[in-house]
This record gives structure tokens, sequence and C-alpha cells, in this order.
């Protein structure tokens, strides 16, 4: 019985290991980030430079992959969920700023 159990245990874990094994390089990587403390988000300007630093974070991110196709849908997913985050960002700062401007 100890034996059955010592087997079954070793199979749940590596059972829990093959999603982790199958995962793409950059999966395991640190997240992609964008410094924006410095930026104006709501000026065309500042816009511009994010997408220049969400281009660089998608280049980096994704550089380990060998696949040229995987490695451009990479790119494309890092900058839509940067682009996801960013525009919940500058909502709320749009929303800030009209609610400043409001109470002058």
């Amino acid at each position: 019985m100890n034996l059955t159990n010592s087997i079954s245990g070793f199979a749940m874990l590596a059972l829990a290991a093959l999603p982790i094994a199958s995962l793409p390089a950059s999966a395991l990587a640190a997240p992609a980030s964008v410094k924006i403390a410095d930026i104006n988000l709501l000026s065309p300007h500042g816009m511009a430079t994010f997408d220049k630093r969400a281009d660089y974070a998608a280049r980096d991110f994704c550089r380990e992959e060998r696949s040229l196709s995987v490695a451009a849908a990479c790119r494309v997913a890092v900058k839509e969920e940067l682009s996801e985050k960013v525009t919940a960002i500058r909502s709320a700062r749009l929303e800030q700023a009209s609610k400043t401007f409001a109470a002058r």
C-alpha cells in the first residue's frame, strides 16, 4: 500500500509539472513592463513614447523565442496586454483630470 501511495504521489507531481514544461521560455520570464511615471499619457507625445517603450518591452520579453511566427505572436500579445492596461490608466487619469477641473 505504501509503494502505491509513493507511485501515485510521484505521478501527480509529474502531471503537475507537465504544463510548466510545455510553456515557452518567455512565459517563465519576468513580466514585461513599461515605465510610465515620467510621461504624460494624455498627450500624443506621451503616447508615442509609450508605444516605443511597449515595442521595446515586447521585443525584450519575446527575445528567447526561436520560431519567427511564435516570436511575432508573442510580441503582438504583449503589446495588446500593455495597450489594454495603458487604456485603463489613461481613462483613470482622464477622469481624475476632469474632476480636478470641475472642482476649480
